[in-house]
């Protein structure tokens, strides 16, 4: 943002939360406290009128009938992988639709490292990645031949670049890596990264999970070559995810799975593929999830993803704050806002995070707890779990304050 840009407008949070209906519900006799949006967000009305919607009126499979509902279902998908594609502002034509983010990174562990990269060819991965990260480059190098080498984590949560051209040097062939990280909430200069992969003859596989949904995302500046999210994490139904890839890649790449809607032409000796992105889309999709998705996307660039994020930012500044405030906390990750989005892990004197998380339940307040599926991280910072709290476009700065006095209850419990 220029020095002269008009910071963005608040966000008007309680009209924002009257469109989700699960935030009406109470937890016992306490109003529901939800700060556990890295895991999944809550599902405004839009998006679930939009589903229904299509289940009633505009139900069938796509790309193979020709009657009207067929035809309905066909635009309904189709225009839905232009609208996400304008979203992360790529081309539509290496839009794939996955079932999540963890299929997105299978699928090119699979069809690229696995098929196209050669034996002795190596992947840079990082130490705060999540496992949907980490272990589908394992399988593709036990079963290629590939070698795994990590950047490592400082102690305030950023990577560690120091060594980075040195790791991306041949025979580097692949950097997976996330745009902001689910357990620390670090946000990597991914543009840097990109460019000096690129120099070094390396592509770039982005987790972008946890970045789409909060702030300006644009695919071309990032210049990344294969990108993934979920639908779930960013207002949208469970069981809808994004594959974006550069189309050249996916017409290099063979099929991740077999049968119906990827074929061009079958014969009992052999089959030609469906032209990309399709020749990755086998069996009926969920049509009615993609439907979601773009619905969801309507809905975020209506409240405006600058606007979210700044919101995010001034919950995560409060709740840094407050945690302080609790006292006896270690809070992992930066605490520079410009490093960060969020998400906050922490952990509460010698308390498990499982035992803080049930006492906050109590309370209606749901924080995430365990190893977040980042048990290398875990291990980097030698504690077995973490408690987490992450926010939304829906959170408010009272919720953040209910979270410290749930905390202080925790405190009196274990008599910390």
């Amino acid at each position: 943002m220029s020095a002269h840009a008009a910071a963005p407008t608040a966000l008007d949070v309680a009209r924002i939360r009257t469109d989700f209906p699960i935030l009406e519900r109470q937890i016992g006799t306490h109003p529901l406290v939800y700060l556990d949006s890295a895991a999944t967000s809550q599902k405004p009305r839009a998006v679930v009128d939009a589903v229904d919607a299509y289940y009633a009126t505009s139900n069938a499979n796509v790309h193979r009938g020709v009657h009207t509902l067929g035809n309905d279902a066909t635009d309904a998908f189709e225009q839905a992988r232009v609208r996400v594609a304008a979203f992360i502002d790529a081309p539509p034509e290496g839009l794939v639709f996955v079932r999540n983010t963890t299929e997105a990174i299978n699928l090119v562990a699979s069809s690229y490292a696995t098929q196209l990269l050669q034996p002795g060819d190596r992947i840079l991965v990082t130490v705060m990645e999540h496992h949907s990260n980490l272990v589908p480059w394992q399988l593709a190098a036990e079963r290629r031949g590939l070698q795994l080498v990590a950047l490592g984590v400082d102690e305030d949560g950023r990577l560690d670049l120091s060594n980075l051209d040195e790791l991306l040097a041949r025979p580097t062939r692949l950097v997976a890596i996330s745009h902001q990280s689910n357990v620390l909430g670090t946000v990597s200069d991914i543009r840097t990264i990109t460019s000096r992969a690129h120099a070094a003859g390396a592509l770039v596989c982005l987790d972008a999970a946890q970045s789409v949904p909060h702030m300006p995302f644009s695919a071309r500046d990032l210049d990344c070559d294969f990108i993934a999210f979920s639908g779930h994490k960013m207002c949208a139904p469970m069981g809808i995810g994004v594959l974006w890839a550069r189309p050249e890649l996916l017409e290099r790449m063979p099929p991740f799975l077999g049968g119906g809607s990827m074929i061009s032409r079958v014969t009992l000796e052999r089959s030609t593929w469906n032209e990309v992105p399709h020749k990755f889309e086998a069996g009926t999709p969920d049509v009615a999830g993609a439907v979601g998705l773009s619905a969801a996307c309507d809905y975020i660039d209506a409240v405006g993803r600058e606007r979210i994020h700044a919101h995010e930012l001034a919950l995560t500044r409060h709740l840094l704050d407050v945690l302080d405030e609790v006292g006896e906390i270690t809070i992992f990750g930066p605490r520079d806002l410009e490093a960060r989005g969020g998400v906050v892990s922490f952990n509460l004197a010698d308390v498990h995070a499982h035992d803080v998380g049930t006492i906050l339940d109590r309370r209606g307040i749901a924080v995430r707890a365990g190893h977040h599926c980042a048990q290398p991280l875990m291990a980097r910072y030698d504690v077995p779990s973490m408690a987490r709290a992450s926010v939304y476009l829906y959170t408010t700065h009272e919720e953040i304050d209910a979270l410290g006095e749930g905390l202080d209850e925790v405190r009196r419990v274990f008599r910390v």
